[in-house]
């Protein structure tokens, strides 16, 4: 199957992507760390209720954690105290520079600067309206933003577009409005902003877009599509590739978990992409991340407690390599997952005991480290894991 080039795309939406002046430049899974010994740093949402609060850690090259000093760091919003049922609830974006939180109790989404030392502290203004209630996941990329919001009477995707001072201003007309019940979970953006997805996980579908130059949705002809399994909870796009949409079914029984791989083309209408879904013979496949090359997918099985490793094929095919466990504790498994910018380290958020596992990356295959899992400084019931 051929795959769209970047080149091909209509003109005035690339130079949208590439020139438009009210998007800042963004988070594209090149965050750069921080000074001193810190090679980076790895954040998690508390989702404290009342007063929301941000753990945060300095990484080291070896991919190690330590509690930053002033750790936890007030968001400024107001979380649940109870669990988040998506990806992707905290983000980094502008190269690092920022730190995007959701304070799912207070309809609000958190802006943090990320200092040289990894302290946050909020920009003026924060936190922002989330554009409807209960948001629990965020999609960033190059200054633009896009949120899920899942709770009653304001189910909805809504956009944004991120100031160069951190500021998020609501793109008019960018609200998409979702059915009651829908469950609308992940929300994700492609690697030149020309393609958004969301899915409904209690529904089971899917909902595709393509932006216009103005970061504004347009649902593709047939959207939402129905997923290839019960419950599509994570999902992201192919980091080489804006055209290739992975995304994991997590209920579809004990040992029945597989990952779907989707061509997205140009109108945003999805087709399969080989024997698609792809098996994974673990339960309840949740969250997953996709190597900074593209050549490699990682799904963490809440159900099963593993770490499922594929190879990604040039034309999307997956491959399972290997089923890692999460960890030696009974009972404690992951909710959410995320990779270093040089791809070298996976990190799991542990919200049972309150910890970061960490993970060494060797192509499909994860070892965790000896260090592992460090706590967190904050309290709560922890969603999302990010780094920079």
């Amino acid at each position: 199957m051929r795959l769209l080039s970047r080149m091909s795309l209509p003109f005035a939406l690339l130079a949208g992507v590439l020139a438009a002046p009210a998007i800042a430049s963004g988070n594209t899974g090149t965050a750069e760390g921080g000074s001193g010994h810190a090679n980076g740093y790895v954040y998690l949402d508390d989702n404290t209720a009342a007063a929301n609060t941000i753990s945060g850690f300095s990484r080291a090259p070896d991919g190690t954690l330590t509690a930053l000093p002033g750790s936890p760091f007030v968001a400024g919003g107001a979380g649940l105290g109870a669990g988040i049922g998506s990806q992707g609830a905290i983000q980094t974006a502008d190269h690092g520079r920022y730190l995007l939180a959701v304070d799912a109790g207070s309809n609000q989404i958190s802006v943090l600067r990320i200092g040289a030392d990894g302290a946050l502290t909020s920009v003026p203004g924060s936190p922002f309206p989330s554009g409807g209630v209960e948001p629990n996941s965020i999609a960033v990329n190059r200054g633009l933003v896009y949120v899920s919001n899942t709770g009653a009477g304001g189910l909805n995707y809504t956009g944004f577009t991120l100031s160069p001072s951190g500021q998020l201003r609501a793109i008019p007309g960018s609200t998409v409005t979702l059915p009651a019940g829908s469950g609308p979970g992940d929300i994700v953006l492609n690697s030149n902003n020309t393609k958004l997805a969301g899915v409904r996980v209690t529904t089971s579908l899917i909902d595709s877009f393509t932006l216009d130059r103005n970061g504004r949705p347009h649902a593709a002809q047939g959207s939402p599509y129905p997923a290839q399994g019960l419950g599509p909870f994570g999902s992201q796009f192919r980091p080489t590739d804006p055209d290739q949409l992975f995304v994991d079914n997590a209920h579809n029984g004990t040992a029945l978990g597989t990952v779907s791989a989707f061509y997205d083309r140009p109108n945003g209408t999805l087709s399969s992409i080989g024997a698609s879904p792809f098996a994974d013979f673990q339960t309840a496949p949740c969250w997953l991340a996709i190597s900074p090359n593209g050549q490699y997918l990682y799904a963490l099985d809440t159900g099963s407690a593993e770490i499922s490793g594929y190879a990604i094929a040039r034309d999307g095919t997956l491959t399972l390599l290997t089923n890692t466990p999460v960890s030696s504790i009974p009972g404690v498994t992951g909710t959410d997952i995320a990779l270093s910018p040089d791809g070298r380290t996976l990190y799991l958020n542990l919200a049972k005991i309150n910890s970061v596992a960490a993970f060494a990356v060797d192509g499909g295959a994860v070892t965790q480290l000896a260090s592992s899992p460090t706590p967190a400084s904050g309290s709560g019931s922890t969603a999302g894991v990010t780094t920079s």
